[in-house]
């Protein structure tokens, strides 16, 4: 379950709706990300606020950037070009970690994303953050885990390519595995009741909204998506050591999902 998006910050302020949206900064490093994920990833952006910078950083004078071309002017994404000065050295690199700190003290963004697979971008990361900055990771399952544990929340990018894939046919269900096939591993099965623990009433029942916010604060790149569920919900109703229970929404006609670890009969 991500971050609750749109958070109460003074800048953004949308009149129509009345929220506050917060203001983020799209940082992409082309030579560590593919463009098949560009539409997922930015669909992502919007669910945690507006996408008010989206730069892209490479050498475009090379032909190993030649698929990104197209998507640029689509997705209004900003190029910086970055020549490579020396083989085998990653000046991009540097130029996103020189452009993240100007954007930190010039402008007003409540929180970045960064776009990288390269541990390069931990220090960055982890700086912005001290400075009170919500920061975003996106890459690939490579990730090394110093860079994604720094990151508020870090969304692994083949999740957003089976997005893309599946809207692009519309005949096609989002993919999720079957109940019978979800094995849980002991490491998540620790994570998931350990919190649902710590929420629990002395009935032993748990919010789920409150059960995915502290997975999140726990393990930044927990998403149930990882493990084939579209909702935390429906993850944990394929768990068999938990039970759900749905109740009314207090003062609304919605409903709210419990969810408590099944007692011994």
């Amino acid at each position: 379950m991500p971050l609750l998006p749109f958070s109460s910050y003074p800048i953004g302020d949308n009149p129509q709706t009345g929220m506050s949206q917060a203001k983020l900064a799209v940082l992409i490093d082309a030579d560590n990300t593919q463009p098949a994920i560009i539409e997922g990833l930015l669909d992502e952006v919007a669910k945690y606020g507006i996408a008010s910078v989206k730069r892209i950083y490479g050498d475009w004078t090379s032909t190993n950037l030649r698929s990104w071309k197209d998507r640029l002017l689509e997705f209004a994404i900003q190029p910086i070009q970055q020549f490579s000065y020396t083989s085998g050295k990653n000046a991009t690199d540097s130029a996103m970690i020189i452009d993240a700190m100007d954007l930190l003290y010039t402008e007003k963004l409540d929180g970045f994303c960064i776009v990288s697979s390269d541990s390069d971008f931990t220090r960055l990361a982890a700086r912005l953050r001290e400075s009170g900055r919500m920061v975003y990771g996106f890459g690939e399952k490579k990730t090394p885990r110093a860079f994604v544990s720094v990151c508020d929340k870090f969304i692994y990018t083949e999740i957003l390519k089976d997005i893309q894939e599946e809207s692009d046919d519309e005949d096609s269900k989002p993919a999720a595995r079957p109940k019978k096939d979800f094995k849980v591993d002991r490491k998540l099965l620790k994570l998931l009741r350990e919190t649902v623990d710590d929420l629990a009433e002395e009935s032993g029942w748990a919010y789920l909204g409150g059960v995915g916010h502290k997975i999140n604060n726990r393990s930044a790149d927990f998403d149930p998506r990882n493990y084939g569920f579209k909702k935390l919900g429906d993850m944990f109703r394929a768990i068999p050591q938990f039970e759900t229970e749905e109740r009314p929404q207090a003062g609304g006609t919605g409903r709210q999902v419990y969810i408590r670890w099944k007692r011994k009969r």
